[in-house]
């Protein structure tokens, strides 16, 4: 039988086994961490570094859904932007890229505005609403197709549609957004998008 000395030792740092573990830092750093018996260790995980970018697990798969908002009016995520097969099947004439560090694919075939714009709460998208309101209204009385996109079509891209619903088509906010849910099921506004939403008031 084991004294207890000797369990004691059993369980001594200088007995543990060597552990290493991944850890992405907030500005997007991939660190490795070793720890072998009492000593530790952290340094740059390379091989993993270019995959993990930013702090956010990135999502390869091409998201093609282009919401129908309006015979005029259509909302994406930037994959839909830059894949022309799904612009020409869907007769796109203008492009509005609400993202930011999105180039504009086909600025031969298309007619682009930008307006780069963060996703984060505290900015007032509604300073952007009157140029990009502007846009999508020329677009239309050219009789032309808008894609309104950001990065994933969730929150700038479906914030500036509900917006223009609101301003321009005269809807409710709950109108607006519904039209927009319906169209596009995976829309969610950040919360500071939603509260400005609800209390946009189109003069």
């Amino acid at each position: 039988m084991n004294s207890l000395a000797q369990e004691i030792a059993g369980f001594s740092t200088s007995r543990l086994r060597k552990q290493s573990t991944r850890v992405t830092t907030a500005s997007g750093q991939v660190l490795l961490e070793t720890r072998s018996g009492a000593d530790y260790h952290s340094t740059p995980d390379t091989e993993r570094q270019s995959a993990d970018t930013c702090g956010f697990v990135q999502d390869f798969s091409l998201d093609l859904q282009v919401g129908i908002i309006t015979p005029f009016l259509l909302l994406s995520s930037q994959d839909a932007a830059h894949d022309i097969d799904t612009l020409k099947k869907l007769k796109v004439t203008h492009v509005l890229n609400v993202a930011f560090g999105v180039e504009n694919a086909f600025p031969e075939l298309f007619t682009y505005k930008t307006v780069s714009m963060l996703d984060l709460p505290e900015t007032d998208i509604t300073a952007y609403f009157p140029e990009c309101f502007e846009f999508i209204t020329q677009a239309r009385q050219q009789d032309g197709v808008v894609l309104v996109h950001c990065n994933a079509g969730v929150s700038r891209s479906a914030s500036v549609v509900i917006g223009f619903l609101m301003s321009e088509l005269k809807m409710s906010f709950d109108e607006a957004f519904s039209v927009a849910k319906t169209s596009r099921p995976q829309i969610q506004p950040n919360p500071g998008f939603l509260q400005q939403l609800k209390t946009y008031n189109p003069a």
